[in-house]
């Protein structure tokens, strides 16, 4: 080990994991599900397994216009909106000129065009279209981008079939033939890699913890400064600044005692109220709604968002989320009376915070309704269990620590655990294996799954140099034993 690893190691586990990560850009990048265009027995996403794949990757790659290309790499696997590949590496033509950027794949040149990625901001840094099939080229990629057909390159390889791929394997649990540095460092110790996760979880804590302190100075009100992050959590990650956004324009000192005007303001901010007069179902409820709006002082207040909502499920549509944040934060003195109970010591602490946010959030004539346009259906809690649980770890715990730094320890061992999410298991999987048992390292441990979140975040986002260069796979003293 150098100096610097050696310094590391000697400390306490959570310094050594916060002084590691302390100059590493932080990104996150979490999992949305995906349609798939099916061509015969294979689909779309067979073609991305075999661009992401090495060994299925065919040689002899060449662009439309006959120029030689090697994959150095294809780019992480995007899980959210946007391109299929992110920071790709490509090697083109004679003078193998090096080209970074985002890989998107179609079956055929059409579907760029099809799939209104003309002009789409997203993608704006996409330097390949991946095909299977060839065709004519596509006149509205972006301009340094090239076009890599390849049906000829696939065909000439002998044995090849696209039913020998599990698609479901990608990306999660398709890792290269040699183990990663992390888990030739990590993953021969159960003891040190949960103490290594420990560390990491404590580490996300007291950040999310740090910035609840600080949105409580800058507010001068933490009852404010918990509305905003509970906001936050209720958008989600595609509307998460949308939400936090609606709630300074909306602070909880302009709000009055009727959820239904209040409900009123935050759709009309956000622009979500339907036209009355050309709206069939719900017809008389959106005309309440806005009339409601139509007298609030605050119409006109400020811009509205730009909602992403091509991934959001009914049941999470802003409509809904925000009629729980109404019904959550209309009575003032209910929630002073929540936050002032919060006893982290008490027996079963986490869990009764979870039923009690699930019921706090109930606003019975809107949990049949998924859109103000359509009919109602069968009514749905507005928070469930989930969703109550995210609050609690990403707000409630949040909250508690950054007003009793004492707690720390206490809040943190409550965190609840969580159904393991994509980020959760590509980590997992490199640091230990596709073969670890995830029961007895971190499927039941919110600490540890927080801690598999942050060093997703902190490296695997970060290897700018790939996992040869990453830190992670160096440090061996984190989690309990040194050398």
């Amino acid at each position: 080990m150098n100096d610097r690893d050696s310094a590391i190691a000697s400390m306490c586990p959570d310094d050594r994991y916060a002084d590691l990560v302390e100059d590493i850009d932080v990104d996150f990048v979490f999992e949305e599900r995906a349609e798939y265009m099916v061509h015969g027995r294979w689909t779309e996403r067979h073609l991305q397994c075999v661009w992401y794949n090495e060994s299925l990757r065919p040689d002899g790659l060449v662009t439309d216009g006959g120029e030689a290309v090697e994959v150095e790499s294809p780019g992480r696997w995007n899980l959210e909106a946007g391109p299929d590949f992110i920071d790709a590496v490509l090697l083109i033509g004679p003078e193998r000129r090096r080209v970074v950027g985002d890989v998107e794949v179609h079956l055929r040149p059409s579907g760029w065009t099809s799939h209104g990625h003309a002009g789409d901001p997203r993608y704006a840094n996409v330097v390949a279209h991946v095909t299977y099939f060839p065709g004519p080229r596509t006149t509205d990629l972006p301009e340094r981008a090239v076009a890599i057909p390849m049906r000829e390159a696939i065909r000439s390889r002998r044995g090849f079939s696209f039913d020998d791929i599990d698609v479901s394997a990608y990306p999660h649990a398709m890792l290269p033939s040699t183990p990663r540095p992390c888990q030739t460092a990590w993953g021969d110790d159960p003891d040190r890699a949960a103490a290594m996760l420990e560390a990491a979880g404590l580490h996300r804590f007291d950040i999310k913890r740090r910035r609840m302190r600080d949105a409580i100075t800058d507010c001068g009100d933490p009852i404010q400064a918990f509305f905003q992050a509970a906001m936050g959590a209720l958008g989600y990650k595609q509307n998460s600044q949308n939400f936090r956004s609606l709630a300074r324009m909306f602070p909880l000192a302009e709000w009055g005692d009727d959820v239904f005007d209040n409900y009123a303001v935050l759709l009309g901010l956000g622009d979500l109220i339907p036209d009355p007069s050309t709206t069939s179902a719900n017809a008389g409820f959106v005309r309440d709604l806005w009339d409601r709006w139509w007298r609030s002082p605050l119409k006109g207040r400020a811009e509205p968002p730009k909602w992403r909502l091509d991934s959001v499920r009914p049941l999470n549509h802003p409509v809904r989320r925000l009629a729980a944040a109404a019904a959550l934060f209309t009575d003032r003195e209910r929630l002073s009376a929540f936050l002032d109970a919060l006893d982290p010591s008490r027996p079963k602490f986490v869990r009764e915070v979870c039923k009690t946010i699930s019921s706090m959030a109930s606003f019975p004539e809107m949990e049949p309704v998924t859109s103000l346009s359509r009919k109602a259906g069968k009514p749905c809690a507005l928070i469930g269990p989930s969703a109550a649980s995210a609050i609690t770890t990403n707000v409630v715990l949040p909250y508690l620590g950054a007003i009793r730094p004492d707690a720390r320890e206490v809040l943190c061992k409550g965190i609840p655990s969580e159904t393991i999410s994509a980020p959760m298991r590509t980590m997992a999987n490199r640091l230990f294996g596709r073969d670890h048992n995830p029961s007895a390292l971190y499927a039941s441990s919110g600490l540890r799954q927080q801690g598999l979140l942050q060093i997703f975040a902190d490296f695997c986002l970060s290897a700018k140099s790939g996992c040869d260069g990453c830190a992670m796979g160096r440090i061996r003293g984190l989690g309990g034993n040194r050398e």
